[in-house]
């Protein structure tokens, strides 16, 4: 069924993520069609891979039909990081739920093998330590951050029943906490944030007391575990975390943020947002057994690619 060139088409393909995927499959000589609204993707993601003729890119909302011929999608489109997707949670919503309907209606006609992007956000606060995948999440539904947890909630719910009612070829992936080139330098993440002020010399700001936890995933391990996933055995739908099980403070990340930028700044600490988790850390075994991935890049190798790249943009 799948040929060793495939018509791939990714939405969200701009991004930080997308773009690190478009790049990966254009290597192994894939067709890629991007589709981006640009809303947090830039084109700048892409400007070293317009040249190759496998590449087309397209502007384009995925919370309206999209009727092209492909055989493998990833539904990667959505705003990921607090301060975009709270600026509009309706669209936040809308492009998750109405977006996953789309790519779903795309995959049933085009009988493509589809794959969701989802999100460690789904098990919101949780109250079990690491996360499997079976557990079920503890989630606000009424609160800042639902527009995006319950969104991506919803987008799994509907890519099961696709599959339950329509034969429908899913993927799903819960990806957890990725860093690395490309990220956007205003996301609001933790490691952009850090790595941002670090190298601006402006105080490092830590919320709450600093013994929040999360886990860093460099982007390079997630992409393989991505693509893996995508190529995995027929009726091996997911969900599978994909994340690097090492577990680190903030304030851990932000001291080993200052020492390998040189930096002179400053640690403070202000009051933790409404509804942010205090643990995050993936179970992998699954992905381990069925993938055969584990992240292979250590969290001080990555960030020092990470604060190289950041320091090209904004010095």
């Amino acid at each position: 069924m799948y040929l060793s060139k495939n018509k791939i088409l990714i939405t969200g393909g701009a991004g930080f993520l997308g773009s690190h995927l478009t790049e990966k499959l254009l290597k192994e000589g894939h067709d890629v069609l991007v589709v981006d609204n640009f809303f947090t993707g830039t084109k700048q993601n892409l400007a070293h891979l317009l040249g190759n003729a496998n590449l087309e890119v397209m502007r384009h909302d995925v919370t309206f039909p999209l009727y092209v011929e492909i055989n493998q999608i990833y539904n990667l489109a959505c705003p990921a990081s607090p301060v975009h997707y709270q600026f509009d949670p309706v669209q936040t919503t809308k492009t998750s739920v109405h977006g996953a309907i789309n790519m779903l209606g795309l995959a049933k006609r085009t009988r493509a093998r589809i794959l969701q992007a989802s999100t460690s956000e789904v098990y919101g606060d949780p109250e079990v330590h690491p996360q499997p995948e079976g557990y079920w999440g503890r989630v606000n539904p009424i609160g800042i951050r639902s527009c995006y947890d319950e969104g991506k909630r919803c987008a799994e719910t509907l890519f099961f029943d696709y599959h339950r009612q329509h034969q429908t070829d899913i993927k799903v992936v819960r990806i957890f906490n990725t860093y690395g080139p490309r990220m956007h330098p205003n996301d609001g993440r933790v490691v952009s944030n850090f790595i941002v002020q670090a190298l601006q010399g402006k105080d490092i700001t830590i919320y709450g007391d600093g013994s929040q936890t999360r886990s860093f995933c460099y982007v390079d391990d997630l992409i393989d575990a991505m693509v893996r996933m995508m190529n995995s055995e027929e009726g091996f739908t997911g969900p599978v975390n994909i994340g690097n099980p090492g577990e680190f403070t903030m304030l851990q990340l932000a001291e080993l943020v200052l020492q390998l930028s040189g930096s002179k700044s400053k640690i403070v600490y202000q009051s933790l947002p409404s509804d942010d988790p205090k643990q995050r850390q993936p179970n992998i075994e699954l992905a381990k057994a069925k993938l055969a991935w584990e992240p292979k890049v250590k969290l001080e190798d990555g960030l020092k690619e990470t604060i190289a790249y950041f320091k090209r943009l904004i010095q």
